[in-house]
């Protein structure tokens, strides 16, 4: 799916996303866009557009350092990140020369617009302001960008030329959630923030390891030195990663590497992990009951990821509009080719399509419970 789109359709995407709202998609469609592109400071700066509106403040500076590292002698996007950077720090007046300067040279950026109006707007300047968010709204033809920027105080005195730091007591009218989590003096929470952004950065990290544990079952079960006997919890946990047949395991390395990173990416690491081991334990469940013993189960966990791929369909079916129509289709076909294929290499042991559709099935139900929750109001 991800190799018949190239990065510009991700770019759009991602601006799309923002000026209707939805940074969590734009988001989507920037990290999409990294993996066939780490280096494209644009792609990075999205993500700090697209993190600034999600509130992960921690993400939109490091992304920010990123843009400015890959354009050294400056250019459109390292001003921009600047912007945002100052805007954190509620430097609003060194904020709006770098996107002055960003528009005097492409005055069509709507992004830039709209960051003018939101900065105009926290300097008490509502007239300018709403003018700019009006060119916003007519580049993107009718985008308002809600909920891409976070809720600050407007101004009264002129900026100083440090930082001000907002005060914590709400009967100064500033609350703790408008002062970005990152510069709070928490030494331990920004290196936790600096970790999640480093493994953020490595989208198919689980789906690598997944790849290389399945290998490794594969060849203990070959040479004998793992069988499949006993019930206890380790050996179901072993049962999830393992393959009898050789071209089996090929057609689900296949399948982990083209589904199972895009998984990966729309639903986060720790929920790719959960939704692969709990779908392949169900597969092996029902399947130990038709046929009464413990079997490999890496196929089972396989098409969990499947079925999470269309949970993930089903839920995001109004925003993704005609693309997601084009990758629900995708999905149908794939896993109906792989049940076609596995069936055929179990010689058409129909039993073993309980365990297929119980799998699928269990994979849709457990990413729609985990999906997060700014994603249900879709239903």
């Amino acid at each position: 799916m991800e190799a018949q789109m190239d990065i510009q359709t991700y770019l759009e995407q991602g601006k799309q996303a923002l000026a209707q709202g939805h940074p969590r998609e734009a988001a989507i469609a920037y990290a999409h866009g990294a993996q066939l592109e780490s280096d494209n400071p644009m792609i990075h700066l999205g993500l700090a557009e697209a993190n600034l509106g999600l509130g992960s403040y921690g993400v939109v500076q490091m992304a920010c350092r990123r843009v400015q590292e890959l354009q050294p002698a400056g250019g459109q996007e390292s001003r921009l990140a600047q912007a945002l950077l100052d805007l954190l720090d509620r430097r609003f007046e060194r904020a709006l020369q770098s996107v002055d300067a960003v528009i005097s040279e492409d005055p069509g950026i709507a992004y830039a617009h709209a960051l003018r109006s939101h900065l105009l707007r926290a300097m008490g300047q509502t007239y300018d302001a709403n003018l700019a968010r009006a060119r916003a709204a007519r580049l993107s033809y009718g985008g308002r960008f809600e909920h891409c920027f976070p809720n600050v105080e407007p101004l009264t005195p002129p900026e100083p030329a440090q930082p001000t730091v907002l005060p914590t007591n709400a009967a100064n009218g500033a609350s703790r959630e408008s002062i970005p989590t990152w510069s709070r003096p928490n030494g331990m929470q920004r290196r936790m923030i600096r970790t999640r952004f480093l493994i953020n950065q490595m989208p198919g990290l689980v789906t690598n390891i997944i790849v290389a544990l399945s290998i490794i079952a594969f060849l203990l079960v070959v040479t004998g030195v793992v069988t499949l006997s006993g019930a206890n919890p380790l050996t179901y946990v072993a049962a999830i990663f393992l393959t009898v047949s050789p071209i089996q395991l090929i057609i689900n390395l296949i399948s982990l590497f083209f589904v199972g990173r895009a998984v990966e990416v729309l639903f986060g690491k720790w929920r790719y992990i959960v939704i692969y081991l709990a779908s392949g334990l169900i597969g092996i469940l029902v399947n130990q009951y038709f046929l009464g013993g413990l079997t490999a189960g890496m196929t089972y966990a396989v098409f969990g990821i499947f079925g999470a791929l269309g949970g993930f369909y089903f839920i995001n079916r109004k925003s993704l509009g005609g693309f997601g129509q084009g990758a629900f289709q995708q999905w149908l076909l794939f896993a109906g080719l792989n049940i076609v294929l596995n069936v055929a290499f179990a010689q058409g042991n129909l039993t073993l399509v309980y365990g297929l559709i119980a799998s699928i099935v269990g994979g849709l139900i457990i990413a729609v419970l985990l999906a997060p929750r700014q994603r249900r109001n879709l239903f």
